[in-house]
């Protein structure tokens, strides 16, 4: 039987390091690559074509959840799962909303950890067992689709919100996501009458909160 090729993203490299090095007392996982950002995640899927993804989910520039919609949708034969370090219903709600096949929490120890990979990279579902009961309680329940602040807005907004929370400007938003800074101003002022945020720094706070970017220390 051949090995499950694992892709690990994760933005701190010693983690990652660590990361490889649990994943190397597991038989039958192979750490194809470890990269430290979303962006790289989703080409590294396209280059070294893995069989599982360990997300992290807040992540600079472009955070493990959108990261995860477009791999699913560019590569669905790719699963993910998604590493926080938060046991609520916002994060897994969003998490199973993006395409991911997991859900486990950074404090998980290997036995875990190595249960969550097997599980997904036989075609199910892993969410820790911390959070699974009412969170699939919760995600039922919303027939009508999911609900919360992130919700609100589209990927694309989503993808703007994160890079004006760190600071970029528009001009350099519309180079990295190839848009012109016209619609870059568009989607800021739509997402901003979505959440009713009229600041950058309320949207900073907003984005802390919902865990798209990290508090800075």
């Amino acid at each position: 039987m051949s090995s499950l090729r694992v892709l690990i993203v994760e933005d701190h490299a010693l983690v990652r390091a660590g990361m490889r090095a649990l994943l190397q007392k597991i038989d039958g996982i192979e750490v194809v690559a470890d990269v430290g950002d979303g962006w790289e995640a989703v080409k590294c899927v396209q280059t070294a074509a893995p069989d599982l993804v360990l997300m992290d989910i807040a992540m600079p520039g472009l955070n493990g959840l959108d990261a995860t919609s477009r791999i699913v949708k560019e590569s669905p034969t790719t699963r993910v799962i998604l590493l926080s370090m938060h046991a609520n219903e916002e994060y897994f709600q969003q998490a199973l909303q993006s395409g991911a096949s997991g859900y486990l929490l950074k404090g998980a120890e290997l036995a875990e950890l190595e249960m969550a990979i097997k599980t997904v990279g036989r075609g199910e579902t892993y969410l820790t067992p911390v959070v699974a009961k009412y969170a699939i309680e919760a995600y039922r329940e919303k027939s009508e689709g999911p609900s919360g602040p992130l919700a609100k807005l589209t990927m694309r907004q989503r993808e703007i919100l994160q890079l004006v929370a760190e600071g970029q400007t528009t001009k350099d938003i519309a180079q990295l996501l190839n848009l012109s800074v016209k619609t870059v101003e568009t989607h800021r002022a739509q997402l901003m009458e979505r959440l009713d945020i009229h600041d950058v720094p309320g949207l900073v706070r907003f984005a802390i909160r919902v865990g798209l970017i990290q508090p800075t220390s």
